[in-house]
Parts: C-alpha cells; structure tokens; sequence
C-alpha cells in the first residue's frame, strides 16, 4: 500500500504543480496565448448555424455558437493543431489551423445528405482524420452509442461495427475481438489508459461503466507501435466526455429499462467549466434479472448488480492540459453452468458441494434481482492522469494511471462467503510522448510506455495462476508526412517484458484447499506443488508504415503494412487450476515463444453526392499462435476433472491446454450507403473473416484447421430517415429498420469438442428517438427507443460462450447449450440541465 500511496501523491502533486499557472503564472516553454474567433454559416443561404460545436481536441477545448453563429476560444499556445466543427445535417468541418498566424476563422458549413459519423480521431499521437490515417480505424461518438442503449455494456454497443465483435457470457460481460483476434490481443483503453484486470478471463468483461462514455476509437490491426505488447489485434480507446464549454455547468439524468431482463441503468452526469477549472462526474447504478429466450425462456445465473461513480477535475490553460481522474467499478454478476433437468430440461442449481442433487430453479427465482449464492463480485479502482504541456514547438503528452483489479468468484453453496478465486492484481501504466515537426511538415513523435504489475492470491480455494510481478518498457518513434494528395506514416518500437511468477504450495488436509504459507511445503504432510517459481523475460520488434493517396475529395486509397508483438500471458505461461466461473482447468506452458504477426491492409474510399462505398481487405500473418485447446481422457472423449485436476467423466471443470502454432487471418469489410435524399438512407455492410491454423511445419488435421472463435460471415442492412429539423417541438428525429444476417460457421475448431458447428439466423432490428425542445429551441427531453431481435428468434452465436453451456451428456435430438437473447426493447430517455450562472444561447 505504501506503493500505491506513493504513486497517487505523485499524480497529486502533478496536478497542483500545474495548478499554480491558473492564476496567471507565466506558463512552461515557450508559449504565446491568444485567441481565435469566428463565424460559422451555412454555404447555401449565409445563414447563421446556431449551436455547431467548435472543438480543437489535441487541447481538449471547444464552445459552440451563439444565436448569431459566433464562436470565441480563448487561452490557445502557438501551434498547429486540428480544428474540428459539427452539426447535425451538415458535413464535419476540419482544417488545420495555425494559432500562431490566425485569429479568426469563418467556416461555411455544406449540407450532406452523407452519414458523416465520426471524422477524426484522437487516441494517436495526435488528432487526425480518419480518411487520411492509413492505419484501419473507425469511431462512434455519443449519437450512436445513445441509439444502441439496447446493448447491455458498452462492448455489445460497438459489436456490430465492421470487423469488430465481441466473445460473450451473457448480456452484461463481453470482450471486444477485431478481426478475429481478442482477450490479451486487444488493447482496451479508457483516455489512453491500458485497462487491466485479468484479460485472460473468459467470464469477465470491460470494468468500464458505459454511461461514462461519450466516444469509442478503434484501431483494427496491429497498433504496437504506439501501445505495446498485447495490440497486436488492435485497440479499443473508450473515451469520457469533453469539457463543457467556458462558464458553464451544465448535467443529465439517464433511465434505461429494457424489457427483456428488465434492465434498469440510471445515471447522473455533471460537470462545469470556470476559467479552465474544468470538473465532472458521473454516478451509475445498473442492474438486471436473468435474461430470456424463446427456447430456454429465463436463463439462470446471468443477472447483476452493477454501480459505478467516476469524478475529474483538471485545468485548460494555455500551456496545456491537465486532468486528474478516479472511478470505481462495483459488479455483481451471477455464474451460470447451465446445467438442466434431465427430462424437463429446466435450469437447476447446486445447493451443496457434494453436488449429488440439483433441485429445479423456481420461477420466483429466475425472475429475481436478488443474486444467487454463486456468483462473482468484481471490483475495479482507477485513478489516471492526462496531462498535455505545450514545450516550445512541441507538445509533451503524459498519461500515468494506476488501477486495482479485484476479482473472487463465490463458487461454495454452503459456504457461500468463501470465494473460489480470488485475486488481486495492481497495474501501474506510464506513456509519455513527445509530438514536434521536424523539418517542414514532418510531424514527429518520440515516445516510451508500459507498465508495472503485480498480481496477489487472496483467500480462496482455487488457484488457476500464480502470484506475479511483471514489468513492461518500449521507445518508440513514428512520422508523418503529407505530400500534397499523398500522406505518409511510419514508426518503430522495441519492446521488453519481464515476468516473475512465484511458487505456491496447496495445504489439501482442511475441507477445501487453501494456499499453504508454512516454511516446509516439500516435507509437509497434504501439501502439494502448484505452481513452480518462474523467470521469463520476451522482447521484439514492431512498427508499421503505410500510405493513403488522395485522388481527389471523393476518392482515395489506403495500404498499410504492420508487424505486431505479444509476449505470453502468465496464464499461458503458468495456468495449472481450474476457473469456476469459466468451467475449464487451464493448463499452461512456460516453454512459449512470444507472438508476431505481419499486417497487409490495403482500402478503397467513394464518396459521391448520393452514393458512398468502401472495400477494405486485410491479411494477418502469426508466428506461435497460442490458442486453447480442449484434451482427452484415456477413452478419447474430452476430458472432465475435478478442482483439484483428478480425471472425472462428470467432473465440474473441462480441461483445456494451451498450444502455439502458425496461423494466418484474412478477411474484409465492404460498405455500400446510398442516400438519394437527405434524409433517407439505405445502409448495407459485408465483413468477412476466415482464421485457419497452419500448423508448425507438418499436416494439419481438418479438426484442427481452423482458429477459435472467428465470426462467421455477417451482413447488416439498414433503412434510415433523419430529419435534423424534426416536426414542431420534435427535433433531430430519427429512425431505423435494420437487419442482420450471420452465415452458418462451419470453420471451428472441432478437435475434442472445443468448438461445435453454429447454425446460421437472421434478425431484426428497429429504433426510433428524437429531442423534445421548448419554445427556445433548448432541449428538454432527448428520447432514444431501439428493438433487437423483434422476431423472437431462438438462435446461438458462435461468439457466446454460453453455447457450450449445458449437463456434461445431453439427450439425442436436443440442442445442447444456452441460446442468445430473445426479443428486448430498450427506452433511453435523457433529461439535461443547466446549472450556469449565467447561460449562453
């Protein structure tokens, strides 16, 4: 603790040292303060835009327009940097302005008939255009995450987008996959901030409270150039709300109820901004019942119990930028088996440990809030700071967070205060960059990032890895250049990563087994080895360099091309236990090499008055792919064992291994939007994705030919209307029908029984919403209502976990394992507020 004390002074200290120029002290660097003032109008009639937002995200400040379409921002350093403006119905502006040169900006907005989305992103060096970054990106903002409230977290709201899914538990747990690869190949990141809290899980998911997030960047390919070991998949960068602007205080209240599992998700949002003291917070309270389906009707064991509270305070002055934030994530989550009554096929629950007789969950039960006696309880503390200083002509970026992840899983029905797994793992993150032009237009960054861990075995009385500390250190460097229609990108990082896993010992005389402290374990009676010591340490190259050639506004082309590095994860290192909440012991090997892949992504980009398309392909090449692999026992079938790795045909836990090999990963995303008025649109995506295991040199056996979890082909289209100006007091009205198509998946990894073929299935989807305003045109009401699988279909995606859910044996001519969620309609209403003293138009 003394540690953590230490660490959180420091982040303290950062802060109020930078606090001191609040008042006027003459700034770090040289820095010239300014202003920038201007005029947004709409290029058809010269009309003022009244509430277009202004925003210059490197800065993290932005206002919006008053009733005459005027904007003013003040305290801005000499510099280039990306100036970005918006309003619904027209075309996102963005230019790149010098603060050094220009003080007033005048934009003319043009009407598009075109669903612009999200047009620049901010989780990279420094902000940049999606369309000319050549590196696969897409982001959502708060429109689109607002109009998917249906989903249960904020993974499952970003699931669907192209080449990008999720591996599920159950509606509140879901870890993101892009491109087919997810859990440690997916960096996910709040404000840059790596989030950490044991990704080798699978009955976990993101420690993230989706009502805090505004925004959501993803990278889709190898981004260990800028963050590290373990994006060799990609990043997922969620991202909280911007400040206010200047003078204001301004708040939400948020209700979910879905009716399905009869989600309820309140939250208060508020935050304020007085002369660049800028401050927030946001405090949320979810919870669910078990969820249902047309064949199963409530699935047991997958309600929960979710509270989250975040706060920030920080300061936006002319020489930077500095944001203290501190957030906790308190869930409750069932752990569902799915294990069923023989002949009634009904859920049933284990009531004692012995587990000779399982009654038959009543229906009270299943229609409760109240948590089964087995259930996991996660917590997740999180204290981070983003600080941005202006240094000459540069910009020093630094973010330093620190996170306590504490998981247990209660798994004992009598004893249901003693947890099963319990662990406790401390990360402390650093990333520090450096961004400054070298030479004319070379925009250059230097930096170093990683992290400190350490993972401690509480009380409990099972132990799927070891006790650990792991230290992670990569310099880096990457360019950009622009060459009139040409943008060029390139970089190169060098990673270490150091492992130190410690012995333990397991005390087996007491009713369950517990972790043995004493001096003597090798000449102690009941006591066995668990783990041994371990000392490993990875290191590699990685980079990536690419292109995108402008041809004109409506057409340009991407290529990029990418290498990636992963070190094991001390799961796959050391595993040697069983994970309740998951049903599988794992089994490492410390004998692993760490993975590289090689990227190839190259796209195509159309943009024209009514019709806009894009087809992106992509390659990924892996050398020593781990993947989980299920083993058999002496009779060929797939191997049950007990907690303690005793072989059992009826045993509680499948027994998995760890293997590495060579595999390749191929697939696209192909788009085609046609919008023939501006406010009608006709939506159709393609993403395709095949992962095949290549082997380690000799043949390759059809049941293991193909990788794990790889989405199956997927299709959506959607018919969308908007109308911006809405009808009376009605505003920003929209509406959708949607429908998904997902191919049967017949590629799987059919060795042992660890993946089964999934049979195809079609849904649909609908939402409709809108803003009720007064007579002022301010928003009273913001109303959000969205439908998914309205036709009530009883399907399985390969992506859930709970597929493989059900009695070790199973009647012929049923349908083993748990199906996805039936029909839910989700109503998001949003009632803001304004605290200032003295409101702006």
């Amino acid at each position: 603790m003394r540690i953590i004390r230490s660490y959180i002074l420091f982040l303290v200290l950062v802060t109020s040292w930078f606090t001191s120029f609040a008042k006027g002290k003459k700034p770090p660097g040289d820095v010239t303060i300014g202003n920038i003032t201007g005029t947004i109008t709409d290029k058809a009639d010269g009309k003022p835009i009244i509430g277009a937002t202004v925003s210059i995200p490197d800065l993290k400040t932005g206002t919006i327009t008053d009733v005459n379409g005027h904007f003013n921002i003040n305290n801005l350093p000499k510099g280039v940097y990306l100036v970005q403006v918006s309003y619904l119905g027209y075309s996102t502006y963005t230019e790149k302005v010098d603060f050094a040169k220009t003080t007033v900006l005048n934009i003319q907005l043009t009407s598009s008939t075109i669903e612009t989305g999200e047009v620049v992103i901010t989780g990279v060096s420094k902000a940049t255009e999606i369309k000319r970054d050549p590196v696969p990106m897409v982001a959502v903002g708060k429109n689109y995450i607002d109009e998917h409230s249906a989903s249960g977290n904020v993974i499952d709201v970003i699931a669907n987008l192209p080449g990008v899914s999720a591996v599920t538990t159950g509606p509140n747990i879901s870890k993101p996959y892009i491109h087919g690869l997810g859990y440690n190949r997916v960096v996910t990141l709040q404000d840059g901030i790596r989030q950490e809290g044991q990704q080798w899980g699978d009955e976990h998911g993101i420690e993230i409270d989706q009502n805090s997030i505004d925004r959501v960047e993803i990278i889709k390919g190898p981004a260990s150039l800028t963050y590290g070991s373990d994006a060799i998949g990609g990043v997922v960068n969620m991202i909280t709300s911007s400040p206010v602007p200047e003078g204001r205080i301004l708040g939400s209240l948020t209700g979910i109820y879905g009716t399905n599992n009869g989600l309820i998700n309140t939250s208060l949002k508020l935050q304020g901004n007085n002369n660049g003291l800028v401050w927030g917070t946001v405090i949320s309270d979810k919870m669910a019942k078990d969820y249902q389906d047309p064949h199963d009707g409530r699935v047991y064991a997958t309600n929960f119990n979710e509270k989250d509270a975040r706060v920030m305070v920080g300061l936006n002055k002319s020489w930077g930028s500095s944001y203290l934030n501190a957030s906790v994530f308190d869930d409750l989550q069932a752990i569902p088996d799915g294990s069923r009554d023989s002949l009634t096929r009904q859920f049933t629950k284990q009531i004692t440990e012995a587990d000779t007789y399982r009654p038959i969950v009543p229906a009270s039960e299943l229609n409760s809030y109240s948590l089964p006696t087995l259930h996991q309880h996660v917590q997740l503390y999180r204290i981070y700071n983003n600080s941005n200083f202006i240094l000459g002509s540069g910009n020093l970026a630094v973010n330093l967070g620190y996170e306590y992840s504490h998981r247990r899983e209660f798994t004992h029905p009598e004893d249901g205060t003693i947890p099963g797994l319990n662990l406790a793992l401390s990360s402390y993150t650093y990333d520090v960059k450096y961004n400054i032009e070298i030479g004319k237009g070379y925009e250059t960054t230097f930096g170093i990032n990683g992290m400190y861990q350490s993972n401690a075995l509480g009380y409990s009385t099972d132990f799927p890895i070891p006790a650990y500390h792991q230290f992670d250190i990569g310099p880096f460097f990457a360019v950009k250049k622009s060459f009139s229609k040409l943008d060029l990108e390139g970089g190169l990082r060098y990673d270490s990563r150091s492992f130190s896993g410690q012995a333990a010992y397991i005390d087996t005389a007491t009713q369950y087994p517990t972790l043995y402290t004493g001096t003597n374990p090798t000449s102690t009676p009941n006591v066995t080895r668990q783990f041994s010591a371990l000392s490993k340490s990875f290191s590699g190259m990685s980079g990536s360099f690419g292109g995108t050639y402008n041809f004109s506004d409506r057409f340009l082309i991407k290529a990029n091309i990418a290498r990636g590095f992963r070190a094991p994860s001390i799961a796959e290192l050391s595993a040697n236990g069983p994970d309740p909440g998951s049903q599988i012991y794992h089994v490492g090997n410390s004998s692993f090499k760490p993975e590289f892949n090689t990227q190839e992504d190259i796209g195509a980009f159309l943009t024209l008055p009514n019709v806009s398309a894009s087809a992106e392909v992509f390659r990924n090449n892996l050398q020593n792919y781990i993947f989980q692999e299920q083993l058999l026992d002496a009779n060929g079938n797939p191997e049950r064992v007990n907690a303690d790795g005793s072989s059992n045909p009826t045993g509680q836990y499948s027994k998995f291994s760890y293997m590495q090999s060579k595999a390749q990963i191929q697939g696209g995303e192909f788009s085609l939007d046609i919008h023939p008025w501006p406010w009608l649109h006709f939506e159709n995506s393609l993403t395709l994705t095949y992962g095949t295991n290549l082997g380690t040199g000799g043949h390759v056996p059809d049941s293991l030919k193909y990788l794990p979890f790889i989405p199956p082909a997927h299709t959506h289209s959607e018919i969308r209307g908007t109308f911006a100006k809405g009808f009376s007091s009605l505003k920003n009205v929209y509406g959708f029908v949607g429908f998904d198509h997902f191919d049967a998946q017949n590629h799987y990894l059919s060795a042992y029984g660890t993946e089964t073929y999934t049979a195809g299935y079609n849904l649909v989807s609908a939402g409709i919403g809108g803003n009720l305003v007064n007579s002022a045109g301010k928003k009273v009401i913001e109303l959000f209502i969205e439908g998914t699988n309205l036709g009530n279909v009883s399907y399985q995606s390969n992506m859930s976990r709970l597929k493989y859910f059900d009695n070790p044996t199973v009647p012929a001519g049923v349908q083993p394992g748990i199906f996805n969620m039936g029909r839910n309609i989700s109503f998001k209403v949003v009632v803001p507020f304004d605290l200032s003293s003295h409101p702006k138009s």
